[in-house]
């Protein structure tokens, strides 16, 4: 199938396809270039990008998704080996749930002191909290 189809297929854009090739993720070979040099896409590549898309899906990023296809061409997927990866994936996220956490508590004590002091006296042409370290 020409990129077009793949692109259909998959929901990937053109130039994503196009760059999960440059990166290595996918190849098409000499012998899948049609005449006009257009590329012809396999089942096999369909089913690649379906993978990435699945492995993208849980957060890993491309060169993570690289060495996850490393482990599987060398048939070292094991159950043990993913799930310790997933499970450093997994406190990872964790650690980003509590990072996100923090910066809404403090964007949160910013609003309500900003509308508790500033805004009810009308001192300052602009809110504090963009032009001082209004929460120290």
């Amino acid at each position: 199938m020409l990129i077009g189809e793949l692109s259909k297929q998959t929901g990937l854009s053109r130039d994503t396809i196009r760059f999960y090739e440059k990166k290595g993720l996918i190849a098409v070979g000499r012998k899948e270039r049609r005449f006009n040099n257009y590329k012809e896409y396999s089942e096999h590549t369909l089913q690649r990008l379906f993978q990435i898309k699945r492995i993208k899906g849980f957060g890993f990023t491309l060169n993570e998704t690289a060495s996850l296809f490393d482990l599987i061409e060398t048939n070292q997927a094991s159950c043990q080996n993913v799930s310790e990866i997933i499970s450093e994936k997994v406190i990872l996220i964790d650690q980003k749930i509590m990072q996100l956490i923090e910066l809404r508590q403090l964007m949160q004590r910013s609003v309500d002191k900003c509308l508790q002091d500033c805004c009810s006296n009308a001192q300052e042409p602009n809110c504090p909290t963009l032009t001082t370290d209004f929460l120290s």
